[in-house]
């Protein structure tokens, strides 16, 4: 896989991609047809708070809604891809790619399930039974959806962009000085957006506990868990000393996240954008990760086993100097590697 061609690789991916688009598409056709006679028309199509359906769409227009929404989002992902032949030669594009058609297939598929389930055997659309947690099962098919697609795209080449070709600067540092850089970034829209989340959550769950409404903790247990992911990644610290490089994530600095100097190659800046690395938070996978919280400067460590690691940091040129000041000091010490 090293040495193919941009057009080889291409061809592997889209007959992979258009397989498993093909397959989405049939068991999203094949499914509803073969279950109509047990289905209402029109057939329940949204579920309010409340957990009871309160809107229906004729079994025909809901069938052509669902594949098509598919078809426009995979089409479209596949066209990039074939508008884009040198951008598959990157491992992170290819496994962004692929967990996006992963996940999205598992995701809608995990819809539609629901779906049919509560609609199955209801004289009409207003009879078909409540959502409880089964509805989960779409967030599950999203999760593990895009850890399959991902998975799947990763062999292949990884054309990666070098460093920047001016040296890598250090700090000079005398002979048992130590040194430590610290640094931290922090969004003003995550924090609010995570709160928000977080405290319509926990509210929601106040009324299911008074009320009794047992409908209403589905949606605040997903509220309260989007929040305080939300609160969690809207900041990060990042601490550098001789030991090796430490993280610290949100408010109360947890989790935190420590990788060994022995682990670090070599350290420097780059400009990243959310648009460039698919958003905010943490994106991407092991080895090609991107702790994005504002665009702009990053600190991107290379790993001595290739991987990378990119954070959205203020100072970042400082902090790259210095870390590689203390692996230069790491390897020629006693406990050099």
């Amino acid at each position: 896989m090293e040495g193919v061609t941009d057009v080889g690789l291409q061809a592997r991916f889209l007959s992979i991609a258009a397989g498993w688009v093909t397959l989405v598409t049939t068991v999203m056709i094949a499914a509803p047809l073969a279950l109509r006679d047990r289905l209402p028309d029109p057939i329940a199509t949204h579920w309010g708070t409340s957990g009871a359906p309160d809107n229906s769409m004729p079994f025909i227009a809901s069938l052509v809604f669902q594949v098509g929404l598919w078809a426009l989002l995979a089409g479209g992902a596949l066209v990039f891809a074939l508008a884009n032949t040198t951008l598959l030669r990157r491992k992170a594009n290819r496994m962004g790619l692929g967990a996006l058609l992963g996940g999205l297939g598992l995701f809608l598929l995990g819809l539609q399930v629901v779906t049919l389930k509560a609609n199955l055997d209801a004289s009409d659309w207003s009879q078909a039974a409540e959502l409880g947690w089964d509805a989960l099962l779409a967030v599950a098919g999203l999760v593990l959806g895009g850890w399959l697609g991902a998975l799947v795209a990763r062999p292949g080449p990884d054309d990666r962009p070098e460093p920047s070709a001016v040296p890598t600067r250090r700090i000079p540092l005398r002979p048992g000085q130590r040194a430590v850089w610290v640094s931290s970034v922090s969004s003003v829209a995550l924090v609010a957006l995570g709160g928000s989340l977080l405290a319509a959550g926990l509210g929601l769950a106040v009324l299911a506990l008074i009320g009794g409404e047992g409908a209403l903790w589905l949606p605040a247990v997903i509220m309260s868990l989007v929040g305080l992911l939300g609160a969690t990644f809207s900041s990060v610290r990042v601490q550098i000393t001789e030991e090796g490089v430490v993280l610290f994530f949100g408010p109360f600095r947890l989790p935190r996240r420590h990788i060994a100097i022995e682990r670090v190659e070599r350290a420097w800046t780059e400009e990243r954008f959310p648009t460039g690395v698919g958003g905010w938070g943490v994106r991407g996978l092991p080895g090609a990760m991107t702790i994005m919280i504002r665009g702009g400067e990053c600190l991107v460590l290379g790993y001595v086993s290739g991987g990378r690691l990119a954070v959205s940091i203020d100072d970042a040129e400082k902090g790259a100097a210095l870390l590689n000041t203390l692996v230069d000091r790491a390897s020629t010490g006693p406990s050099a590697r």
